[in-house]
């Protein structure tokens, strides 16, 4: 158990996107990640009683933000987001940067600087909590599209959360692990753990049951993004010699039309 165990909810939000409620019980506050949609938040909030009191924006998207009026008004919860979003997204009261850290209880929560799905992108990690919340800049088996950056600046943010420790536990914004993990075996058909992964993924979807969370751990043996930077997958691809950002752009431009 981490040292201050905060109790998550998942909220599955439009076709694939989710929320993510954080609660700790001793203080009674309780943090969103995202607002995909107003309404399925506020049901979660209403099912487990739990009162919000931060709000934290990954990037503006519309579908990361469409709700955030809306349950801003209905809690008056303080909202926390990129600084560089802020004329985006007026809603936000707290702007953040790369490197920030704010309260939240008595656990510090650090803002880390993500771009290249956007160049505002921020990821928020609770250290003593062990969590982590990519937004759509790591996914399970994955990373998301480069819309605003570049690859290289994708690179480095996949590569700074993979750094985090291998025990954090990931919450990400959509639910596109199946198809991450079928390309992944496109790149690593052997690789023994991926191919478990890939299988115990697919029972749960079959299901209907979501993939998220996540651990560190796992996506250092079984996401072929951040393992861009392993001689066998370089290899693999014909570029033994290539840097580390030369290959992760092959990955990313190949699951682009994959």
């Amino acid at each position: 158990m981490p040292p201050h165990a905060l109790e998550t909810k998942l909220i599955p939000c439009r076709s694939d996107n989710y929320a993510v409620l954080a609660h700790d019980p001793e203080d009674k506050i309780t943090l969103l990640v995202d607002v995909p949609d107003a309404e399925a938040v506020l049901s979660a909030l209403e099912e487990t009683d739990w009162s919000l009191t931060h709000i934290l924006i990954t990037h503006h998207h519309f579908d990361h933000v469409d709700g955030l009026e809306a349950v801003k008004a209905a809690t008056g919860a303080t909202v926390y987001g990129p600084a560089s979003s802020k004329d985006r997204v007026p809603s936000i009261d707290k702007c953040v940067e790369d490197g920030d850290e704010f309260a939240f209880g008595d656990l510090s929560v650090y803002a880390l600087g993500t771009p290249g799905h956007t160049l505002d992108h921020i990821s928020y990690w609770i250290p003593d909590a062990q969590l982590a919340f990519t937004g759509d800049t790591l996914f399970a088996m994955g990373c998301g599209r480069v819309f605003e950056g570049t690859l290289r600046d994708m690179w480095f943010s996949v590569d700074k959360l993979a750094k985090l420790p291998p025990e954090t536990t990931v919450f990400c914004g959509h639910e596109y692990t199946e198809a991450n993990g079928d390309f992944c075996l496109s790149i690593e058909p052997d690789n023994e753990l991926l191919q478990q992964r890939v299988a115990e993924i697919k029972a749960l979807r079959a299901q209907g049951l979501p993939t998220i969370p996540f651990t560190i751990l796992e996506e250092l043996t079984t996401n072929s993004f951040v393992r861009a930077n392993n001689q066998d997958i370089k290899t693999s691809l014909g570029m033994a010699d290539a840097t580390d950002p030369e290959v992760f752009a092959e990955l990313r431009t190949r699951k682009d039309s994959f």
